[in-house]
């Protein structure tokens, strides 16, 4: 065996050990999953196949019980993750591409802003957005848990940065040739960007659909709940619905499987060239 074989040996065998370790927490709640509520309490999380106890009862609790209030937080969820992210990653390309393309008076200024919004943890952040919430009326609803949040600083700065590598003379050729600005960011330099599109797409989505702290705060019904505050919801003082805890857990990881699996080329290709040109 050569050098060259046994490095790549070697590198495989790290990253199985790591992906071990990445998907063990996911398959100990698979198995969970199909258990009874009580099994799960009397002997604990574990990845002990038992098929004399193993049911599909808890998923179709999940759907039944409550009045099918699971529906509702994967509804909500759906709708919020969808229309955050579309709106997002359109509003921040437009002003990362323009950081990037145009020369105007502040755009140092603004640039640096970006950064350090991006240094500001939530949490410092959740006392005044949430006064301005209730000045705009707009607690417990889908537009309190978007509006904050609608030009993340992180997408912002990965557009800008992304954007700073494309071919310069493409926008000078269509000016040539009448293209207005507008034009020329649909039709020439956003397809140029689908990758940097690919890897915001995935990672928006990722943030708004594993959102909890605004969300737990400025969610107030039941019938409103995303599914993380649903499923929080399920451990309480008075009792704990481990069978729909876990059935839960297990199909809200679907949506975000599914995208990753349609964009999975998009994100690395997105992520290796705008970390390259960054």
């Amino acid at each position: 065996m050569s050098v060259k074989q046994v490095k790549l040996t070697v590198v495989v065998i790290i990253l199985a050990f790591f992906a071990f370790f990445a998907l063990a927490p996911f398959f100990f709640m698979l198995v969970s999953s199909f258990k009874p509520g009580d099994q799960i309490i009397k002997n604990g999380i574990s990845a002990r196949l038992d098929l004399d106890i193993m049911t599909f009862k808890n998923y179709k609790t999940l759907f039944t019980e409550r009045n099918g209030i699971y529906l509702y937080w994967y509804k909500n969820s759906v709708l919020i993750t969808t229309i955050q992210t579309a709106v997002a990653v359109f509003l921040s390309s437009l002003v990362g591409y323009g950081l990037a393309v145009y020369d105007f008076k502040g755009k140092n200024i603004l640039f640096v802003l970006v950064l350090i919004l991006m240094m500001v943890p939530i949490e410092i952040l959740i006392l005044p957005l949430y006064k301005l919430s209730i000045t705009l009326k707009i607690i417990d609803t889908y537009a309190g848990v978007m509006l904050p949040f609608i030009v993340p600083p992180v997408a912002v700065f990965f557009f800008r940065q992304f954007a700073v590598g494309l071919p310069m003379e493409l926008i000078d050729a269509a000016r040539i040739d009448g293209a207005s600005e507008f034009g020329i960011f649909f039709k020439i330099m956003m397809p140029l960007m689908k990758p940097a599109f690919g890897a915001m797409i995935i990672l928006q989505a990722m943030f708004s659909w594993n959102a909890f702290v605004w969300p737990l705060i400025v969610l107030r019904s039941n019938e409103n709940f995303t599914l993380p505050i649903g499923l929080a919801s399920l451990i309480t003082p008075y009792g704990n619905s481990y069978d729909m805890l876990f059935s839960g857990a297990v199909i809200s990881v679907v949506p975000i499987i599914i995208l990753f699996m349609f964009k999975q080329n998009s994100f690395i290709s997105g992520l290796t060239v705008g970390g390259v040109k960054g």
